[in-house]
């Protein structure tokens, strides 16, 4: 199964005067296929009945399983769960689009805000900007509410099952995904435990991330193997990331 993914936002390429904004959600998305809940790569996920009690058997949604802004890992750590537990009270599913709905994104957008939904689903509100201008100053709101970015869509856009310039995403710090290689032991006030991850991007450059790690993962840390999401300003000459922050492990 494929789902619509973003490009960056470049306001020197693209116009997006009129386009539609939301908030960019740190949590984990989630394909509703209308009859149990997926990952972006088709993976079931485990789900409460009661949580999906109640979505549209007639209308696939895409959005993302959400507890607050910061608490990626704490949604992940319920939603990947195989037997569900009570941590589902806390997640909200936010449903930003409607794939399988007749027409443009503006036209999907109208059907999902009159579907009858359980009060743990929300329809993500978007409003319309006009310029770049505008793009920059909700980005900053939506940082200075601890928010991730914003994302940016085509209100006249069909919805296409693969990485598209009709969605965009704008974020002062950029996010990719990078395999656990190896744990380097900590030092100082993190000595007997993790130190730092020895990560490999998909271009085979390997790098170390240490900020962003919580004690508890820094004792129990991710596995060998284990893909993870990881921040960073910008990449070096040599194509490393520079400032590099754990977010958490993927779960696709």
């Amino acid at each position: 199964m494929s789902v619509l993914l973003a490009k960056k936002f470049d306001p020197a390429r693209h116009d997006v005067n009129g386009w539609m904004a939301s908030e960019k959600l740190d949590g984990m998305r989630a394909y509703w296929n209308g009859r149990i809940l997926v990952t972006r790569n088709g993976k079931p996920i485990h789900a409460p009945a009661w949580f999906i009690a109640g979505l549209p058997a007639n209308v696939q949604l895409d959005g993302e399983l959400f507890i607050a802004r910061g608490e990626f890992q704490a949604t992940v750590s319920v939603c990947r769960k195989k037997t569900p537990d009570a941590g589902w009270k806390k997640i909200t599913y936010k449903v930003f689009d409607a794939p399988d709905a007749y027409g443009t994104f503006r036209e999907r957008y109208s059907i999902m805000l009159n579907l009858d939904l359980p009060a743990h689903v929300e329809i993500v509100e978007h409003v319309t900007i006009n310029s770049a201008e505008e793009v920059a100053a909700l980005l900053q709101d939506y940082e200075n509410l601890g928010g991730e970015g914003v994302m940016l869509r085509d209100p006249e856009s069909l919805y296409e099952r693969k990485r598209s310039s009709t969605l965009l995403k704008v974020k002062s710090f950029m996010d990719s995904d990078a395999t656990i290689l190896g744990h380097l032991d900590g030092a100082g006030k993190h000595a007997g435990r993790l130190g730092s991850l020895l990560c490999e991007m998909d271009d085979g450059t390997e790098f170390f991330v240490g900020i962003g790690l919580t004690d508890q993962e820094r004792e129990h840390p991710p596995a060998i193997g284990e893909r993870i999401t990881f921040s960073y300003f910008e990449l070096t000459r040599d194509g490393v990331p520079r400032f590099p922050a754990y977010i958490g492990v993927r779960c696709d």
